[in-house]
């Protein structure tokens, strides 16, 4: 499939690739940013929302730092994953991610970015022409969502990345950069609830990195997924970990979900019912079957939403259970 054209543009310094954004939304132009391209490239072949104007971030050497707590927008995946100063559960998680390929060229930055998947946009151009076309990429029809009838107000695409709720688990503090200044949140604050829309980035903006508390080098964590196959496809579930014990008693426990809704979403409300009286096993089985309950996929992936919710109590099951071995 040939891709549509477009200017790529390399800039050699986060305030050069800032000031290109910032012109060219001036000019009322649309760009791209693009970082590892392994999700950007395949869409632009499909031709999914592509750009006149591509801007590249693979010379911004400041954004490829990496510490125990600085993690760089362009760290690579697979040096996420293979770093000796990489929290264990970031590692986990990295690791997990598509094919060592992929992980050499994919970057955390574009993975926490990732846009939302639906078997029903993830498609050519062909295709979607053949079907008519849908609410995410509706073309000027005005077409209504295919997953749910009747309705072009919101868009139920599926976030499918695999760092973001181990960064979740560990609090992390997500850092954006733009032509007008910088900002930073926690990252729990970061995505929002629309498969369109997925997070709060403005035009221009960016991810430069993401920071962790020097306190999250006191939890331990596991990072469990159910995908279809391990080299390549996308999360149809992810459940991630952290917890902190003292003495036999657990005095921190953090749960994150992905590949379930269309944003990553943390379990505080579940963890507060069960974590006072916690009691091993029954606690386990208890938090598992309301992680279940409170997760609501639809019918828009390769595997259907009963037996998604049904595998994220085993997700959780398994990731739980590894308490009890510490």
């Amino acid at each position: 499939m040939r891709m549509p054209p477009f200017e790529l543009l390399m800039p050699t310094s986060l305030e050069q690739a800032l000031t290109l954004a910032g012109d060219f939304i001036a000019a009322g132009e649309e760009f791209d940013w693009i970082a590892g391209g392994t999700d950007l490239i395949p869409n632009y072949k499909w031709h999914l929302n592509s750009k006149a104007h591509v801007i590249s971030l693979a010379k911004v050497a400041e954004m490829s730092e990496l510490s125990s707590t600085h993690i760089g927008g362009m760290v690579r995946l697979h040096d996420l994953a293979e770093s000796n100063i990489t929290h264990p559960l970031l590692k986990e998680a990295a690791g997990s991610i598509a094919s060592v390929m992929i992980r050499r060229s994919g970057t955390v930055g574009g993975n926490i970015c990732l846009d939302t998947r639906c078997y029903w946009f993830n498609q050519t151009e062909d295709w979607r022409e053949s079907i008519e076309w849908c609410h995410k990429c509706e073309c000027g029809t005005d077409a209504d969502c295919r997953v749910i009838a009747n309705q072009n107000t919101l868009c139920v695409a599926t976030y499918q990345a695999d760092l973001a709720p181990a960064f979740l688990c560990l609090n992390a503090t997500i850092h954006l950069a733009s032509s007008k200044g910088k900002r930073e949140m926690l990252l729990s604050d970061f995505f929002e609830l629309d498969g369109m829309t997925r997070n709060v980035l403005q035009p221009g903006e960016l991810v430069t990195h993401i920071t962790l508390p020097s306190e999250s080098s006191e939890l331990t964590g596991c990072y469990h997924k159910l995908t279809l196959r391990d080299s390549w496809d996308f999360p149809e579930a992810g459940i991630a970990a952290a917890w902190k014990l003292s003495g036999e008693q657990i005095s921190t426990l953090k749960i994150a979900s992905t590949g379930l809704e269309s944003i990553p979403r943390v379990h505080d409300d579940e963890v507060a019912a069960v974590l006072p009286d916690w009691s091993g096993k029954e606690s386990i089985e208890s938090l598992s079957e309301a992680l279940r309950k409170s997760i609501k996929p639809v019918n828009n992936t390769g595997l259907k939403p009963n037996y998604r919710r049904k595998m994220v109590k085993v997700l959780a099951r398994r990731c739980l259970n590894q308490i009890l071995h510490k």
